[in-house]
């Protein structure tokens, strides 16, 4: 516990952007959470343009609108 998931148009990450992008989530859970780092998972996952609507978009932004802080200004 916990566990992010960061689902994405695919595009071309470097080792060290991937690396400055988990650090910064990771050091943003363990301040929110109050948690160690040691106890946190992330997970990158691409997803394909064409298929953003049917997994994601629809599943994760539309049928679950009440778990969202952060909502899409689309």
């Amino acid at each position: 516990m916990p566990h992010v998931n960061i689902k994405y148009f695919p595009v071309s990450l470097s080792d060290e952007r991937q690396s400055e992008l988990i650090a910064t989530v990771t050091q943003a859970v363990m301040k929110t959470f109050g948690c160690d780092e040691a106890v946190i998972s992330i997970a990158l996952e691409p997803v394909e343009k064409d298929a953003w609507q049917e997994q994601v978009y629809l599943p994760e932004i539309i049928n679950r609108r009440d778990l969202l802080h952060k909502k899409p200004n689309y």
